[in-house]
């Protein structure tokens, strides 16, 4: 029997605010002591009132801006999501359920439902045979992303929550990093064969793009196995077993009428349309260019390889960098192609064999004009890496560290008939299987030339003297 798979994901991610959802506390879940970051609001004292985060509110509505959601400026409202477990403090979390701030969009071809706000909870640690409570987290503006059960397959959903990520990181809303928990993605899976949706099991903790892909692959396979054995697929949440490879049983899934939701009575209605810089108009006039964007861009004007745009905007920061270096070659398409070969290989390969943080010594009009000096044929391919390799570490202007290094191509034809000369007579065999037919033994004299001028020797030059030496 054939089943066909569908799958939602639930996306949350920590924003990037001065402080937290509701009070004045410092959004710095990662502190180096716990419950530094507390006070009487994110602590739930009685008494306490909270007050909404704008700068949250503000991130969220632009990622809806982004994806072409409806953003609810007319009317949007927190609610109370009630659930005990110690790491919320309240007894209740403070959410959206009814009335979100975003509603509808679309995201690498997949419908997203709603995007809201709400807070996160504690940070809880189980060891030594205790448990124990960072309340640090407690309260930290968390948005929540909800698709349309409309994907199918792993792939897909692996897509969808890497260009969530980039699409966050460029508009600084998170950083977004799975490891460190600032952005987490559950997927709810069912299988059926049939039109109606099957059993929806929710898989939690998922901390990377390629277990998100690996979990969703194993779930489906396991309804599918149930199903064939003529059992049936409970509804629950289940964990995510990275060692193991494979999900297993948390607890029974819950349906919202046990969350209990009501209207947050502490908290104004939002009439989003009433403050100037939150309308619609006003939210989509600060979106910088969006990564689908970018990568039309670079394609469409610079002709790159698929891959390499895909490298190009993996960070803001590479972007970034790019674009300057676009700017420093005033667009020359020929330049910026031969730029972001440079980037890509030689640049990308320093690093990961390195380390250190990407373009902090390296200025982009130094990188530009390095790429100027291999277009003149001032320093060679081989010249060029060396020259980039000490750029990267310790910056520079290329032409002062290729002069301070002996790497700048030498166009002296004198000095290179005689080097040319020496070369022939050292591999005298070499050179007969030359004159004899051999084409491929030019390129072995062309390249103990280059070597004998330590790099900086011009390739075309000296080729063209070995043709007329062995002429003779």
């Amino acid at each position: 029997m054939e089943y066909r798979p569908t799958i939602g994901l639930e996306v949350h991610a920590e924003l990037n605010t001065r402080t937290k959802m509701f009070c004045s506390c410092a959004n710095d879940p990662e502190a180096s002591e716990p419950n530094i970051h507390v006070c009487p609001i994110c602590l739930a004292h009685p008494g306490t009132l909270p007050v909404p985060n704008r700068e949250a509110v503000r991130h969220v509505l632009r990622v809806g801006s982004a994806l072409s959601g409806t953003l609810a400026t007319a009317y949007s409202e927190f609610d109370r999501k009630s659930y005990f477990y110690p790491d919320i403090p309240k007894g209740y979390q403070i959410s959206q359920y009814a009335y979100p701030l975003v509603s509808g969009g679309m995201l690498a071809g997949v419908p997203v439902t709603r995007i809201h706000l709400e807070e996160d909870t504690a940070r809880s640690a189980h060891t030594r045979g205790a448990s124990v409570v960072d309340f640090n987290r407690a309260g930290i503006p968390l948005m929540e992303l909800v698709t349309e059960p409309e994907i199918h397959d792993a792939e897909t959903a692996g897509r969808f929550a890497r260009e969530l990520q980039l699409l966050l990181r460029t508009l600084d809303a998170s950083k977004a990093n799975l490891e460190k928990g600032e952005m987490r993605i559950e997927a709810n899976i069912s299988v059926s064969n049939g039109s109606t949706l099957g059993t929806k099991v929710e898989v939690k903790n998922i901390n990377s793009f390629r277990s998100v892909e690996r979990a969703i692959t194993f779930e489906i396979a396991r309804q599918i196995a149930l199903l064939n054995r003529g059992e049936q697929v409970v509804q629950e949440t289940r964990g995510w077993e990275e060692n193991k490879q494979e999900t297993f049983h948390q607890r029974r899934k819950e349906g919202s009428a046990d969350y209990r939701y009501f209207p947050e009575p502490d908290i104004p209605k939002l009439i989003l349309s009433e403050t100037a810089d939150l309308t619609p108009q006003a939210i989509a006039q600060t979106l910088p260019e969006l990564p689908w964007q970018r990568r039309d861009r670079y394609a469409t004007h610079y002709t790159l390889k698929e891959e390499d745009i895909a490298f190009l905007i993996e960070t803001p920061a590479r972007s970034a960098f790019f674009d300057a270096v676009i700017d420093a070659l005033d667009g020359d398409a020929m330049l910026v192609l031969r730029a972001a070969h440079y980037i890509v290989s030689d640049l990308a390969g320093w690093y990961a064999k390195n380390g250190g943080e990407e373009y902090a010594h390296i200025q982009p009009t130094a990188f530009a004009a390095l790429i100027r000096m291999t277009a003149r044929n001032t320093v060679s391919s081989r010249g060029a890496k060396d020259i980039l390799a000490l750029m990267a570490a310790h910056g520079g202007e290329p032409e002062t560290l290729a002069r301070a290094h002996g790497l700048l191509q030498t166009q002296d034809r004198a000095a290179l008939e005689q080097l040319v000369q020496a070369v022939i007579a050292e591999h005298q065999t070499v050179a007969d299987e030359y004159r004899a037919g051999k084409e491929s033994a030019l390129h072995f004299l062309v390249g103990q030339s280059m070597k004998a001028a330590r790099g900086s020797g011009n390739p075309a030059l000296i080729t063209e003297l070995l043709v007329e030496a062995l002429a003779r």
